[in-house]
């Protein structure tokens, strides 16, 4: 038991997020909204408390101050308890000048503040994965074959297995090479009888590969000497776990359930709108395992004469005679009348306008915060605060992959429409 009470777990926060932009312009990768209520970190923080792991670092460097305001206002736990998820942003230090280089660099930097807390195992996470999984299986698997390093891994088809870091293992499970993203002869080089694993023969034909999930269970005294052997390791997956795997102990323990890496627009839209499927991928109704966020007390929403199919609706919502399907709307979203919203995600408000406020802003010309009347939306993302205006077609009437505003009001990324955080867009627009 005192194994489990030494862990650690550490969150990478990413990156710039160039691949989510413009979504990530304004906040971190972790602090992307999701599933109209949510944010990414509200995930892998979750999976954490649920499995009994309370002491909680995120790494982030970019745009932090909107992910260390959620995390404090969200997770508090008691005054009686030793659990805490907190932000550590890249800093500067004599011993460390530098930001952080990679995935490696950031654990390598943030060392010194946990060093003191007599940990003996290290769970590191990644930041913009949607899933859900009990770590406890992660790390019993760890402590069973007594390992240096484990990596959770999921088995992978052929199409996808290409776009991973492979990885091959002995008959016992343990790691014995590693490749990132192979193609043609290599990448049959790196085949695995699956079965191993509790695959079925049928499973294990489909997807003979097994793809790193990019999440990792170290020994803690074996971290340091993998990050303190070699300071131009920067990132796990493509220096630290090759060299660790040639004379380590490197085990695999393998994922079964549902798991997306939401790293680019296009994966972030398609894992969005699949929750509000019939039977989604990913299931927001488990109460055994909830995806906690913070609590805003909110109102309940009003719907007025709406018709609205294969779609989740957040709270605090003005929905006034709206038509929308396979979409998600977001918390204090208003959405004036005949407006169509399809194959959408619609993130909402952080505040509620006033009616002296919107006919103020009416006056001026000015859209109130949400999407105004006679409007249509179509496999659009609309970020928070965003101001449509009435009779707005954004449709991308051209099938364009990708294209920009001038004044950066809109973007076309992946054929998808994204109207920024706080942006406007004026009555009678057609994108």
């Amino acid at each position: 038991m005192a194994q489990y009470e030494n862990v650690v777990a550490v969150i990478l926060g990413g990156g710039a997020g160039s691949r989510l932009f413009p979504l990530t312009k304004e906040r971190a990768k972790p602090a992307v909204p999701l599933g109209g209520k949510y944010r990414l970190i509200d995930v892998p923080v979750s999976n954490c408390i649920n499995s009994n792991i309370t002491q909680i670092f995120v790494l982030t460097q970019y745009n932090s101050a909107s992910l260390n305001r959620h995390i404090s206002r969200t997770y508090r736990f008691s005054s009686f308890s030793t659990g805490f998820v907190e932000v550590l942003a890249a800093e500067q230090r004599l011993d460390s000048p530098e930001w952080f280089q990679g995935t490696a660099d950031a654990v390598r930097q943030m060392i010194p503040h946990i060093r003191d807390w007599r940990v003996n195992t290290v769970l590191i996470l990644s930041g913009d994965h949607l899933y859900r999984m009990d770590y406890r299986q992660f790390l019993k698997r760890h402590f069973d074959t007594n390992a240096d390093v484990t990596i959770s891994v999921v088995p992978a088809n052929p199409q996808d297995a290409t776009g991973f870091g492979l990885l091959k293992t002995d008959d016992r499970g343990r790691i014995i090479e590693f490749n990132e993203k192979p193609k043609g002869d290599a990448l049959e080089a790196m085949r695995v009888d699956t079965t191993q694993f509790g695959l079925t023969e049928t499973e294990s034909q489909s997807r003979p590969f097994l793809a790193s999930m990019g999440i990792y269970v170290f020994n803690y005294e074996r971290l340091i000497q993998l990050l303190d052997e070699d300071k131009e390791r920067f990132d796990f997956g493509g220096e630290v776990i090759p060299s660790a795997i040639k004379k380590l102990n490197v085990q695999a323990h393998l994922f079964k359930d549902y798991w997306e890496d939401i790293g680019t627009i296009r994966s972030f839209y398609q894992a969005n709108l699949d929750l509000a499927s019939p039977l989604p991928k990913f299931d927001f109704f488990n109460t055994e395992a909830p995806i906690y966020t913070r609590s805003r007390y909110l109102p309940p929403s009003k719907v007025h004469a709406c018709d609205i199919d294969n779609s989740m609706i957040s709270e605090g919502c003005i929905l006034n005679g709206m038509y929308a399907r396979n979409s998600i709307i977001g918390l204090r979203s208003r959405i004036d009348e005949n407006t169509t919203i399809e194959n959408s995600i619609v993130m909402g408000a952080d505040i509620f306008e006033s009616f002296e406020e919107i006919k103020q802003n009416v006056s001026r010309g000015k859209p109130h915060i949400g999407i105004g009347q006679n409007s249509v939306v179509r496999r659009a993302i609309i970020d928070k605060n965003a101001r449509i205006g009435s009779n707005v077609r954004l449709i991308n009437q051209h099938n364009v992959e990708t294209a920009e505003a001038e004044n950066g009001c809109w973007f076309i990324r992946e054929g998808i429409i994204i109207v920024p955080k706080t942006a406007m867009i004026p009555d009678g627009t057609v994108i």
